[in-house]
C-alpha cells in the first residue's frame, strides 16, 4: 500500500502533461510519422518532439527507423503504451457523458 500513492502520482504527472493524452490517443490507431501527428494535433513541432522523447524514455512509445530513401521514421505504442488503451477509452467515455459543449466554450473564454 505504501508504494501505491507515489506510483499513482507519478503516472498522473506523466499522463497529465499537456498533449500526452492526445498523442497517445492518436497512436492508438496505429503507427504515425512525426509529420502526421504534427498535422493532426494543434501543437508546435518543438513541443511534440519533447513529448515524444519523454514517452520514448518512459518506454510507452517506440521510434522505428526504416532504412528507405528517404528514411522513414514512425512512432508506435509499446506493450506498456497499449496497456493504457482502456484508461484512455474510459476517459473518452467519461468526457462524452459529462463534458458539455458549454464546458468547452467556458474554457475558450
Amino acid at each position: 500500500m505504501e508504494n501505491l500513492c507515489p506510483r499513482f502520482e507519478n503516472a498522473m504527472q506523466l499522463l497529465s502533461k499537456r498533449w500526452v493524452g492526445l498523442i497517445l490517443f492518436e497512436l492508438l490507431n496505429g503507427a504515425k510519422r512525426f509529420s502526421e501527428m504534427e498535422a493532426d494535433l494543434p501543437i508546435s513541432g518543438r513541443l511534440l518532439s519533447e513529448r515524444l522523447k519523454l514517452l520514448e524514455k518512459e518506454e510507452i512509445i517506440v521510434r522505428n527507423i526504416y532504412s528507405e530513401f528517404p528514411v522513414r521514421i514512425e512512432y508506435s505504442l509499446t506493450d506498456k503504451g497499449r496497456a493504457l488503451e482502456p484508461v484512455i477509452q474510459e476517459i473518452q467515455h467519461w468526457a462524452n457523458d459529462w463534458v458539455t459543449p458549454e464546458d468547452l466554450e467556458e474554457k475558450k473564454a
